[in-house]
Formats: structure tokens, sequence, C-alpha cells
């Protein structure tokens, strides 16, 4: 079977608007991570986030997207999907083509404005032009409409790992023949939803997040978009290959609505299985991008089952330390830092790690290195156990 080429990648997070600027931000160990500014909340003054520091109307002129009801989700999946397609090149016609899969990912969606569909459902008898904004396909449909994609459409709502499924789903289209390329990947914008939400967890930290620190104490919420394009290697001739995507692992341990198995069933399937459809062994792989949240369930599960599985785990680390946890955005965006890893041959710091976790031991990369990488591993852990795992290989 053909390999799975990436030959476009787009991102906007806290730390850049654009994959070179988000580069360097993880080069230079920049957190995004601080006060909110672009967004009311009552705990803008209590916790940090990951906020993308351009506000909604900015964005509306920048991208020239000012249609009704348009919401801050779908502008960031533009703005990404914009540079995503200036880096693969690809044509109006080639976007058209029944050929072309759209598989979109989101756990906000348009719940952005609640407040406002409230508001206008109690004033007006005409309705609210956010409405048709609320539903969770609705920043997929808009994608699909400003760029009048033809083939097959999806949106993926799995958590926090819903945009690591849609590229898995994405290649899974390509290798059944119902695709010859896929736009994948996903987004999510700060909401007093899920604010408030996972603030009734407790599971929000009132410092910036440190992963895989014994005295972590919750997660920071940010805000982004990522998608990448996909092709069979024979289609992306003469494209620019920045990696392919040889593996990938979905499991659900079923264990908890928003906690993980303590025996890590879930994350230890999901990187077992990626490792299986990739046809590689446990040596092979050089580095892994952690889905590592900063939570106390978490980050001891997957470092058990990382234990469990590489007895001895490679060098790992979590970017949620610079952007914030971007829920279902996260997979998407981590993908592109994994490539980035492979394209450039270079590890970024985990930030604020301290002391590892007691019951493994499990230091995560303390600093900015180069060196050889081949197989990079990118996980991604959702609520009700629902875990991804990707494997992306050198080009």
């Amino acid at each position: 079977m053909s390999r799975i080429v990436v030959t476009g990648m787009g991102v906007i997070s806290a730390i850049g608007d654009s994959v070179a600027l988000n580069r360097t931000a993880l080069q230079q160990g920049i957190c995004g991570i601080q006060r909110l500014e672009m967004f009311e909340s009552k705990y803008a003054d209590k916790m940090p986030f990951g906020e993308v520091k351009i506000s909604t109307s900015a964005l509306q002129e920048k991208l020239n997207a000012k249609e009704h009801g348009i919401t801050r989700t779908m502008l960031l999946a533009l703005h990404a999907l914009q540079e995503t397609i200036q880096h693969s090149g690809l044509t109006a016609a080639e976007l058209a083509s029944p050929d072309t899969a759209l598989i979109g990912a989101s756990t906000v969606g348009g719940m952005c404005l609640t407040d406002e569909l409230y508001h206008d459902a109690n004033k007006q008898d005409g309705g609210s032009e956010y409405l048709s904004s609320y539903d969770c396909a609705s920043v997929t449909l808009y994608l699909q409409q400003r760029y009048h994609v033809g083939g097959p459409l999806n949106t993926i709502n799995t958590a926090c790992s819903s945009s690591a499924n849609a590229i898995a789903y994405g290649a899974r289209l390509i290798k059944s023949g119902l695709a010859k390329r896929a736009i994948v990947g996903g987004a999510d914008s700060l909401a007093k939803f899920t604010i408030n939400g996972f603030n009734a967890l407790h599971i929000l930290s009132p410092e910036i997040c440190k992963p895989f620190d014994r005295n972590r104490k919750g997660l920071n919420l940010g805000e982004g978009a990522a998608f990448l394009v996909l092709e069979k290697e024979e289609d992306a001739a003469g494209k620019k290959i920045y990696a392919t995507l040889t593996g990938y692992g979905n499991s659900n341990d079923a264990y908890h609505p928003s906690s993980l198995s303590p025996e890590g069933d879930g994350p230890f399937l999901s990187m077992q299985e990626a490792l299986t459809t990739a046809g590689l062994t446990i040596q092979d792989i050089d580095f892994i991008n952690a889905h590592g949240t900063g939570t106390e369930n978490n980050d001891e599960v997957e470092s058990a089952a990382m234990v469990r599985l590489f007895t001895t785990p490679p060098a790992f680390a979590s970017s949620k330390g610079n952007t914030g946890h971007t829920l279902g955005a996260a997979g998407a965006i981590e993908a592109v830092y994994s490539i980035l890893n492979l394209q450039h041959q270079e590890i970024y710091p985990a930030l604020q790690f301290e002391e590892p976790i007691a019951a493994t031991g499990l230091r995560p990369a303390a600093g900015y290195v180069q060196q050889p990488l081949q197989h990079v591993m990118s996980n991604s852990f959702g609520f009700g156990g629902n875990c991804t795992s990707l494997i992306f290989s050198k080009a």
C-alpha cells in the first residue's frame, strides 16, 4: 500500500499565527499562557489561558470573513486552513474535486456564542443569526462552503482526541480509495461553556500548567487550530513532503466519563496499535509528543502507560506548557509540532517542569536539542478514555 504523506500544514495558537512563528516559539521555550484579554470571563483574573492574542474583529478583517453568524472558532479554523492550502499549493480545481475530503474536528464549535444565542432567543421573535453556527459541524461546513471542497465531509468530536482522530480518519479514506487527498485537522476557541465546565471538574490550574511535574495543579485551557493535507506518495510527485503518516491507533478504555483508567489501558493500547499499523517496534520511536495536560490523573496514567509499553521510554515532552490545552484542536496542532520535530531534527523543551512524578520518575526533555529523529509519536487522549496515537516519520 502506498505511503500517506503530508504535503501541507497550517497552524494558529497562543504562540504564533503561522507554522514558522510556532516553531520559533517552541525553539525558544516561549509560553503563550497568560491573562485573558480577548474574552470576557469571571475567571479572567483567577487563572491563565492559552489565548490567541488577535481579536475576533481583527481576524474577520484579515480573513475577509464577515458572513452571517460567523464564530471565533470558524475564524481560527479558516486562518489555519488558509495557510495549509497555501503551503500545499492546492488549486481551486483540486479543492472542488469529489476526490478531496475535508475532515474537521471541534469540541466547542459554535458554543462559543452561547450567550449571544440565549440573548437572541429571549429578545428576538425572528430567531438568532447564531443558531446555524451552534451545530458541532458548523465549522467544517463553513470551511467547505468557503473553499468549495467537493469530496467527503465529516466532523469528529471525541473530546481531546478529536483532531487526531480526524487525521487518522482522513488517512483511512485515502487508503480505502474514497478520497485522493484529505484536508484534516481541527479548531476550538475559548468559551464560557468550556471554561465553566472544566472549572466545575476542578481540573483548571490557578497557575501556568506543569505537565508531568509532581506538583502539577491542573490544565490551562487554550484555543487554536491546525490542518494538514494528506495524499498518497505517488500523487504528491513534485510537491514538498513534510513527513509521512506511518501509524495510528485508537482505543477506548471506557473507565470513567472524564478520567483514564489507573492502569492506562487506553493510552497503552492506542500506542501499541499505532506501532502495529506503522510496522515499527518500541525501539524505533525517537520522541513522543505526549498528551501531558498537567492534570493529576492524565500525567500519571500516561507516564505509567509509557513505562508499561516502552519500559524505558524515549525522550518526550508536552507542548501544552506552551499553548495550553486546545481541546479538539490539540491533536492537529501537536501533529504539526511533531512534523516540525522531524523536518528540522530537533526536540523542543518541556516548560515549567521541576520534579518527576514519584510513581514513574520520568523526566520530560529539559531543553532544546538537535538530534537525529526518524519516528515521532503524538498522543491525544480524550474524555471517556478515547485515546489516539499517531506516528509520523521523516520524509
